[in-house]
């Protein structure tokens, strides 16, 4: 029988994501579990199993696509239901809901374009037998195999994780700096207007999400959108026009083959490139202007002398019994916030405006900036307080290397917080860095620099750095921001006063 097999939610309700590269063609005999497939999600690449073992009837996407969570991916031709598909939990009857006609849905709904969903009315009892063959094998790692005939109630297209359509004044303006690509703590539905403002709001290439966070609690109205759509106006439509949905799927260039989606597609004006927006940028940028628009932010910097950290870090590097371990200045530097953040709770907290709370942290998740192909992305190292010096550089180690070759799960970039960004490796002093949204603060890591500086009352060259540290103003005042940064720099300017913080 043929078998197709639609793309599954890869963890943390992300809608949709790019074929990278099929490991599949036509006509290829496949295994159960075999990987049939990389796609790339807003978080990282993942390898998709074969639910089936079988043959390849056929390919819904080619490499460049980007397929929809729920919409076709692969057809396979397998035999009977022994080729994957799970067996029954019970011989007994169970129920299965009835669909609801096309003809039911109202002409609102059916003029945006949203797609008629499924609703359990009254359950309709059918042969566990039947639901069994019809049933999809369920992906390995994604979750348990249904059981039951009964399904669950659908939720509506606009409810879950949101995850924004950024338009290009936001790609220019936001910030080009560390956010951790984790889900964005939005409201579950899409923000309130009525249907002729979606339209106006569509019409128009504006993502009512992006005007929502200028007016939190608010419904949105065509003057909300006409607002946006002036700030953001850019001095000439023709020339910078972002490409639109249907446009970033595929593009024609001048001679008219097909670019790949995903690729710099050169307009027709030779000095102009678009690059459709997705992945890691994509979700960045939302992010961006997600913090912007919720926390005050507020940043403070402290240079300071670590000699004497550099001079401990050789000394390691001499010392038989760490060898295979890699202990760098960014591993101190994660060891002391996790000391500081003991002292200073308010920095490992975070707002909860739904519940009209603050959310105060007894652990320490924490993020560490990895610059990658595909964008910075901030992987987590869970309870990071917990860890010795030394574990906390393999840990670092680790997820620096599993993030350069895409290969982070999502799950391994959610939960942070508190987050760590080492600009100094780029040559840069210091900087603002954005608060990743949830979090009440970021520290970046300057550039070390061998400097004149002033030592026992003389002037030596000493290795210098400057911190930063921007952090959500609702939480942390300046005083509580001073003393988490004085304590973070009096263990890099003297380690041994790690033994006095707890």
């Amino acid at each position: 029988m043929i078998a197709e097999f639609l793309l599954p939610d890869l963890g943390e309700g992300l809608p949709e994501a790019e074929i990278v590269q099929w490991h599949v063609a036509e006509g290829d005999t496949v295994t159960l579990n075999q990987t049939i497939a990389e796609v790339e999600t807003a978080k990282a690449i993942v390898e998709i199993p074969s639910p089936y073992a079988g043959t390849v009837q056929g390919l819904h996407a080619a490499a460049g696509d980007v397929v929809e969570v729920g919409s076709p991916l692969v057809s396979f031709a397998v035999e009977g239901a022994d080729a994957g598909t799970p067996a029954p939990a019970s011989s007994e009857p169970t129920s299965a809901p009835a669909a609801v006609s096309p003809a039911a849905v109202s002409p609102a709904a059916a003029a945006e374009g949203r797609a008629v969903e499924e609703v359990v009315d009254a359950p309709v009892e059918v042969p566990a037998d039947d639901i069994a063959a019809r049933a999809t094998p369920n992906l390995v790692g994604y979750g348990a195999a249904p059981t039951s005939g009964t399904r669950p109630r659908r939720r509506a297209r606009g409810a879950g994780t949101v995850t924004l359509d950024t338009d290009r004044a936001v790609r220019e303006a936001a910030p080009h700096d560390v956010v951790r690509t984790g889900p964005i703590d939005l409201p579950l539905e899409r923000p309130r207007s009525t249907p002729p403002v979606r339209k106006f709001a569509k019409d128009h290439g504006i993502d009512l999400v992006l005007v929502a966070a200028a007016h939190p609690g608010e419904m949105v109205t065509r003057a909300h959108v006409e607002e946006y759509a002036a700030r953001i106006a850019p001095p000439s439509t023709a020339a910078t026009q972002a490409p639109t949905r249907a446009e970033s799927r595929s593009d024609t260039s001048s001679e008219g083959s097909v670019v790949p989606s995903g690729s710099a597609v050169r307009a027709s004006d030779p000095r102009v490139t678009r690059t459709p927006i997705r992945g890691v940028r994509k979700h960045t940028a939302a992010a961006m202007v997600q913090s912007a628009f919720t926390a005050p932010h507020a940043t403070t910097f402290l240079t300071l002398d670590v000699t004497a950290t550099t001079e401990l870090l050789a000394s390691l590097k001499t010392d038989r019994a760490l060898d295979g371990h890699k202990i760098g200045l960014l591993a101190i530097v994660a060891k002391a916030v996790c000391l500081a953040l003991g002292r200073t709770p308010a920095l490992n907290a975070r707002w909860d405006e739904a519940a009209g709370e603050i959310v105060e942290h007894h652990y320490v998740n924490l993020g560490i900036a990895a610059a990658t192909d595909r964008g910075l992305v901030v992987p987590v190292i869970p309870d990071a307080d917990a860890l010795a010096l030394v574990d906390l550089a393999d840990a670092i180690a680790e997820l620096a290397a599993t993030a350069r070759a895409g290969r982070t799960a999502p799950a391994a970039m959610t939960g942070g917080t508190f987050s760590i960004t080492n600009v100094g490796v780029f040559g840069v002093d210091a900087g603002t860095p954005i608060l990743n949204p949830g979090e009440a603060g970021i520290l970046a890591v300057g550039a070390l620099r061998r400097t004149p500086w002033e030592h026992h009352g003389e002037i030596a060259l000493r290795d210098v750095l400057t911190l930063s540290l921007s952090f959500d103003h609702r939480l942390v005042d300046g005083a509580e921001a001073a003393r988490f940064l004085t304590d973070v720099a009096g263990v890099m300017r003297e380690p041994g006063r790690a033994m006095l913080l707890r």
